[in-house]
């Protein structure tokens, strides 16, 4: 298995789609590598592009407060990373092709930070990691278990900037989150905790 270094570096240098033509900068991820706690989105937009950083443009910035109501924090005790690690053109969905050849650069993150929480943000994501069938409309909040590790999907940050209506049912999905984040990580707790 590659350390984080040694995979950063490589996921950098990939060439594995076309999305590699197009991107100012991989956005691998970011966070506390250690954390209990996984969240993964689709893919760079513009923003993230140009910094090389997930979730650092308006939906970065509403991602931050939605954390921030129960006690998380992508720089102490979360990590963050997306399906794609490149920007798709215009911010499109990313296609088939490119989820799939992106992919083990979230497996093997995965398989570092071990988590006990992966939570999805959005619908491409929840189709990815937890059901192809999923309706992130219906399905938001719901817990679904793989090999111990818990999955939830809750509206993307980018969904709740075009409907603010979803953001109530969203405070829901985060406060079923914190309390199984207590309930079950205890590292990732204590650190809420301080």
């Amino acid at each position: 298995m590659l350390s984080w270094d040694e995979l950063e570096n490589a996921c950098a240098e990939c060439r594995k789609c076309s999305l590699h033509q197009t991107r100012t900068n991989v956005v691998f991820g970011t966070g506390n590598r250690s954390s209990e706690v996984l969240f993964v989105g689709e893919g760079p937009g513009e923003s993230e592009d140009l910094k090389g950083e997930p979730f650092v443009g308006r939906a970065g910035v509403l991602l931050d407060n939605m954390l921030k109501i129960i006690n998380l924090d992508r720089s102490m005790n979360i990590y963050i990373a997306n399906i794609v690690k490149c920007r798709p053109p215009n911010n499109r969905d990313p296609q088939g092709i490119e989820r799939e050849m992106c992919m083990d650069w979230l497996r093997a993150q995965y398989s570092l930070i071990k988590p006990k929480i992966l939570v999805c943000l959005g619908r491409i994501a929840a189709i990815a990691l937890i059901d192809p069938d999923i309706k992130i409309t219906r399905d938001h909040g719901k817990w679904y278990e793989k090999d111990g590790v818990k999955f939830m999907a809750i509206f993307h940050p980018a969904a709740l900037l075009r409907d603010p209506n979803r953001r109530p049912e969203t405070f829901v999905d985060l406060k079923e989150l914190e309390r199984t984040i207590k309930e079950i990580c205890e590292t990732t707790y204590q650190a809420m905790s301080l």
